[in-house]
């Protein structure tokens, strides 16, 4: 299948995928959202780009790619654009006006900065704004390093036993965060005393780890948070490197497995305004969700770990070059999408969610996710695609990639693989099921479906239903809101009016424990089948 090049600006991103593609799902795989509020059905016209070459506006969601492109995205055409700027630089007006004053003795000086900081457990993430319009400067992101005490927070939680182990994780992170924001600053030729205003989302154990708190007894039933509140710090106080007298302030959390990450999202999209049913998934290697109308929210929490993320998949790894980003299928073979066009040497989580469909779809794994006959198989598939029928350690195995002339390895999927994407994508369908049977509701109730997280915006929606992922709706109510966390975390950054929006909503938020609730084991065990 042949791959065509697209750029985007002004953003300067490029990415290439296949053809047949829209240009919205290129937009996806480079981490651009656009506004769908139509689920991709050209009704809205609210994803228009122009085509470079041809200074034509054209819908993405419609638009086919066929040849190289380049493609301009105006601010209209970007979801949180318009969001974040119009909530306005309030945070700048009182740092001009009180901080910036008192620090220097002046009443006015330099350009002020800021930066929202979104502490996943697996991937930091920060991004650079001009706190005097809004505008984003730059994005960084690292790896959690606090991943060399557990992949998931439950671990983090059990190694953080001792004052010393819990100071630890503390410093693991803060050295992180300063890092981002000291690669942030070298992007923007200035100096970390320009940043004023620093605002962090995260989950509640996140937050507590950042903070210092204490999190054991997130570990222990009723899994209670030390603080539910939104907190403004002095930098030294947390060590953080940036203007001494400015400020850090992390948002509320909204209880012990749903935190201000959570918050941030349900902030993002407007959650709290919404007419029809709404479910908010954020997919992560805590997944959370928020199900509701204006009239009323519940939130649950779900442990899907970190296989949606690249870990604990034999090949997989995380979203950077040389990994496998999307999966297509004809009947002759597969095809795969690779981040930064280069030989494959990974899998990440939206290539994961297109492999396991695709090979559901070619019969090469059943409804129970185990691998059919081999023999059968052969008989039945394109010889290209029995090509692909391997064993790795003594399991079945189905090649996606290589071994490459420059020495990359192969990159496959084995039925073990197999079983970790079972384990997380059932416990965040487990979270749905249990929360709509909360409220007496079925999947056809679901009016919109917004798919947020790290790789929120990559995944392709079909992918994610044809494995039961997400509800059994129709595709048209599913949007991508990609870091929908993050886009709340610049909300709060830059408008006081936004923090206490966010202090409402996080009261307004019901939290259930589905853990506890009768039917989970019976759920869980219904949700790992495709």
């Amino acid at each position: 299948m042949e791959h065509f090049q697209i750029t985007f600006n002004p953003d300067g991103r490029q990415i290439s995928i296949h053809a047949g593609a829209t240009l919205l799902e290129a937009a996806g795989q480079a981490g651009i959202i656009l506004n769908t509020v139509c689920g991709g059905k050209g009704t809205c016209r609210k994803c228009a780009v122009v085509l470079d070459h041809q200074a034509r506006q054209v819908l993405a969601c419609q638009h086919r790619i066929e040849s190289d492109l380049a493609v301009t995205v105006p601010p209209a055409s970007r979801l949180y654009e318009h969001k974040i700027l119009e909530e306005g630089p309030a945070v700048a007006g009182r740092l001009r006006l009180n901080v910036y004053r008192r620090y220097t003795g002046e009443a006015s000086g330099p350009v002020l900065f800021g930066a929202a900081v979104d502490v996943g457990t697996t991937t930091v993430v920060a991004r650079l704004l001009d706190l005097t319009d809004g505008r984003t400067i730059a994005t960084e992101s690292a790896l959690n390093p606090q991943t060399a005490h557990g992949d998931d927070v439950i671990s983090r939680i059990a190694y953080a036993e001792s004052e010393a182990k819990l100071a630890a994780l503390h410093k693991l992170i803060i050295h992180c965060v300063n890092r981002l924001l000291a690669r942030l600053c070298r992007r923007a030729s200035i100096d970390p005393e320009d940043i004023y205003e620093v605002s962090v989302v995260g989950n509640t154990t996140m937050n507590h780890l950042l903070l210092k708190l204490p999190v054991a007894q997130l570990g222990r039933s009723p899994y209670a948070a030390h603080s539910l509140d939104a907190r403004d710090v002095p930098p030294e106080e947390i060590g953080l490197y940036m203007n001494p007298v400015g400020n850090v302030h992390t948002v509320e959390n909204i209880a012990g497995f749903v935190g201000a990450d959570t918050l941030g999202a349900a902030l993002a999209v407007d959650i709290e305004a919404a007419d029809g049913m709404t479910l908010l998934v954020d997919i992560g290697t805590n997944g959370e969700l928020v199900l509701g109308t204006k009239d009323r929210l519940y939130a649950a929490s779900c442990a899907a770990g970190p296989a949606l993320e690249g870990a604990r998949i034999q090949c997989g790894g995380r979203a950077a070059e040389g990994a496998i980003e999307a999966v297509v299928a004809d009947e002759a073979d597969i095809d795969i999408d690779v981040i930064g066009s280069r030989p494959a040497r990974s899998i990440c989580g939206s290539g994961l969610i297109d492999a396991v469909a695709v090979m559901l779809d070619l019969g090469v794994i059943d409804a129970t996710g185990r691998f059919a006959d081999a023999e059968w198989l052969r008989e039945t598939l394109a010889p290209a695609i029995c090509a692909r029928l391997t064993e790795k350690d003594g399991q079945a195995a189905f090649l996606l990639a290589g071994p490459g002339d420059e020495g990359t390895p192969e990159v496959f999927l084995t039925q073990k693989d197999i079983r970790e994407m079972q384990l997380a994508k059932a416990a965040i369908a487990t979270g749905a099921k249990l929360l709509l049977k909360k409220l007496a509701l079925q999947a056809g109730d679901i009016r919109h479906v917004l798919l947020a997280g790290a790789f929120g915006n990559y995944i392709r929606k079909e992918s994610a239903l044809r494995v039961r992922l997400l509800p059994d709706v129709p595709p048209e109510r599913i949007r991508f809101v990609g870091n929908a966390a993050l886009a709340g975390a610049q909300m709060t950054l830059l408008s006081h009016a936004a923090r206490a929006r966010a202090k409402t909503l996080a009261r307004k938020i019901q939290y259930i424990e589905i853990a506890h609730e009768k039917e989970f084991q019976d759920t869980f065990a219904d949700s790992m089948l495709f």
